[in-house]
């Protein structure tokens, strides 16, 4: 199913649930939204990491919410490399409570050169990373 599918369901689903709050049946408990066993939001945590799990991790601070990657690149682009860091700022699963810049670098003849980074690229990763922290706490929610 598709996420903004499933999402659409789900909401149905807690409407529908929340109208019969009056019966006797089970009750609809939901994720909390705060998760802080760890520094930071756990839901964004696990998703940041999740979403670079392929590129190396360089450095990671699960107290201070910083998820730094080495450099990557694509056996399709090997004369390219980016860079990702990854800040949680919050135990609250908030869109503000998360950022991500990237850095991009291109191989030239007197070594790597910083580049533009393609416009959209920090967005999309901000969406991706919500998104999955959004799944997390859903399956959370019903697991």
């Amino acid at each position: 199913m598709r996420p903004i599918a499933s999402a659409a369901v789900a909401l149905a689903l807690a409407a529908t649930l929340g109208a019969c709050s009056k019966s006797k049946g089970p009750k609809l408990v939901e994720a909390p939204a705060r998760m802080a066993t760890i520094g930071v939001n756990a839901y964004l945590w696990r998703a940041a990491l999740d979403t670079l799990g392929f590129m190396p991790i360089a450095q990671v601070d699960s107290n201070g919410g910083v998820i730094v990657t080495d450099w990557y690149s694509t056996p399709q682009t090997p004369n390219e490399r980016v860079k990702v860091t990854v800040a949680i700022l919050d135990t609250e699963l908030r869109a503000d409570a998360l950022k991500v810049s990237t850095v991009r670098q291109t191989l030239a003849g007197t070594g790597w050169v910083d580049a533009a980074v393609r416009a959209g690229t920090v967005q999309k990763l901000e969406e991706v990373i919500l998104g999955r922290a959004r799944d997390l706490r859903r399956a959370q929610m019903t697991g």
